[in-house]
């Protein structure tokens, strides 16, 4: 079996939200976006949205799994972030070995509300 490597072009931004300024990655493709999926059969769908990276969080491939089949369990680490930005969302992007790339939106919350996937 081979493996393929893409590259997506990731740009250093800094964008104001509110009061504050926060440093980001922005991805050079959109990707659509599912809302509230119970796993990652659910997601994809309509629609290109910008991704703005604030954080990477790696897991394991048994973690990303189990995150995956229930992507509507509360996680400690996704409480409090994301949001949207007018154009684009907010985003932690998680990782794993063999892995596709998943982008969460938790909109504030401690769950993954909007997923989209790359791979």
């Amino acid at each position: 079996m081979s493996t393929m490597t893409i590259t997506i072009e990731r740009t250093p931004r800094t964008l104001q939200v509110g009061d504050n300024a926060i440093q980001v990655e922005e991805l050079g493709i959109r990707l659509p976006f599912a809302r509230k999926p119970a796993d990652l059969g659910e997601v994809g769908g309509q629609g290109q949205t910008r991704i703005y990276v604030t954080e990477t969080k790696e897991l394991t491939t048994a973690e990303f799994d189990a995150f995956a089949r229930s992507l509507l369990v509360s996680c400690d680490w996704l409480r409090g972030k994301g949001g949207g930005t007018g154009d684009g969302y907010l985003c932690v992007e998680v990782t794993a070995p063999g892995r596709p790339y998943l982008y969460v939106n938790p909109e504030g919350g401690d769950y993954a509300r909007y997923v989209a996937r790359l791979g």
